[in-house]
């Protein structure tokens, strides 16, 4: 391994916010997904996949995604849901899920839900009002605990973070040490462009012991 010998340097603030979108996802990847169920104040279901989207604690135990602000300026219904109703399902993505978490990605209107639209079925939460996933074998029940704003207008961040109150993990996914079979859960995460990827080549690599 030898460092690289030249550089393009893209400097943010004299690009356009778009260019710097489409840079940073073909590079921050690949990125889990964040299949999203919210209900709105009226009680109509939502469903939105965020790939911005990660873990950051585990005590008490805690997620990230962040919805985009629109092109238009205007916020995602996952967000509007979620100051209504400050509750929402965080459900994983196999491969087979695939085509239907692409659907419920369109624009709808809010007063379409995407359960329908995308033709999954709704199973009812233990401790929230959106409901789960049904197809997707592991969901996160979670309550918001707060959304920050990061800049104005579009492509503006709105980091969403939500306290995990408990997990659902289909029978026969969860092993003895308390982890998800990586294999049988078969994840499927985002790169750039409309590429996605599939967890199919792993290695492991012990954590090192400081000299």
């Amino acid at each position: 391994m030898k460092p690289f010998d030249t550089y393009t340097t893209l400097v943010t603030a004299e690009r356009e916010k778009r260019a710097n979108f489409h840079t940073m996802l073909s590079c921050v990847m690949p990125r889990p997904i964040a299949f999203v169920s919210t209900i709105s104040a009226d009680g109509v279901n939502n469903l939105a996949p965020y790939s911005f989207f990660n873990g950051v604690g585990s005590n008490p135990p805690a997620i990230i995604f962040s919805p985009c602000t629109r092109a238009d300026g205007t916020d995602k219904d996952t967000v509007i849901n979620l100051r209504a109703v400050p509750e929402m399902v965080v459900n994983v993505v196999p491969y087979d899920v695939r085509d239907a978490m692409n659907q419920a990605s369109a624009q709808y209107a809010p007063e379409v839900d995407e359960f329908d639209a995308a033709g999954l079925t709704p199973v009812a939460s233990r401790f929230v009002k959106p409901p789960r996933i049904g197809e997707c074998p592991v969901q996160l029940e979670c309550k918001l605990v707060q959304i920050v704003k990061v800049g104005d207008g579009p492509l503006s961040a709105n980091i969403c973070i939500g306290e995990i109150i408990c997990f659902h993990v289909a029978d026969g996914f969860l092993l003895e040490n308390e982890t998800v079979d990586i294999a049988k859960i078969d994840l499927i995460a985002r790169a750039g462009g409309d590429w996605y990827t599939r967890i199919t080549d792993r290695f492991e690599l012990s954590k090192p012991a400081a000299p």
